[in-house]
């Protein structure tokens, strides 16, 4: 039984577990049935993200994977784009963070996000192709990465898309397609 107050964080943190999210006292937990995007503290930055923290580790991989495992020639060709490409996708999801008091400037930075890591996995999938990057389970690791990235920021999207920006807390159904 709760005897603490409830108290409801005001902006954005992604809850990928069904149900509502509340802090009480210092402990989160799961009222079930609903999907819910909740939300801010003092403490709460665009590094709490799920998503920032996985573009960061693709970031760190790619970039020592463009250094050490490319030909010298694809350093400064496809492998100069994967880097950028991938790092575009961190720094637009910090950026559109910084515009999350505007929903529609939010989702348009998610999306640019998005549309940077599908540029990334492409440059991947042509350096594999072409047989410049030829460790198959490099490849394949990054590859199911790039993927799990992609789907959630398109989730992140789709609850940032779905909430009430006006009081910040109206949950969407589990039964929802997200």
């Amino acid at each position: 039984m709760l005897t603490s107050p409830v108290i409801w964080l005001s902006r954005l943190q992604w809850s990928e577990v069904t149900g509502y999210w509340l802090l009480v006292t210092g402990c989160w937990l799961l009222v079930t049935g609903y999907w819910f995007l909740q939300i801010d503290s003092l403490f709460m930055s665009y590094k709490n993200l799920e998503i920032w923290k996985l573009a960061e580790e693709l970031v760190i991989e790619i970039h020592e994977m463009t250094l050490s495992k490319l030909p010298k020639f694809e350093m400064f060709e496809v492998g100069s784009q994967i880097r950028r490409s991938i790092k575009s996708v961190k720094a637009t999801i910090v950026e559109g963070y910084g515009r999350k008091r505007y929903k529609a400037e939010f989702i348009k930075f998610l999306i640019y996000a998005l549309a940077s890591n599908d540029e990334t996995t492409d440059h991947l999938e042509t350096l594999f192709k072409t047989k410049s990057l030829t460790d198959e389970a490099l490849y394949n690791s990054l590859h199911a990465k790039l993927q799990t990235l992609g789907k959630k920021i398109n989730l992140f999207i789709k609850g940032v898309a779905g909430t009430d920006w006006n009081s910040g807390q109206q949950p969407v159904t589990s039964n929802q397609q997200l």
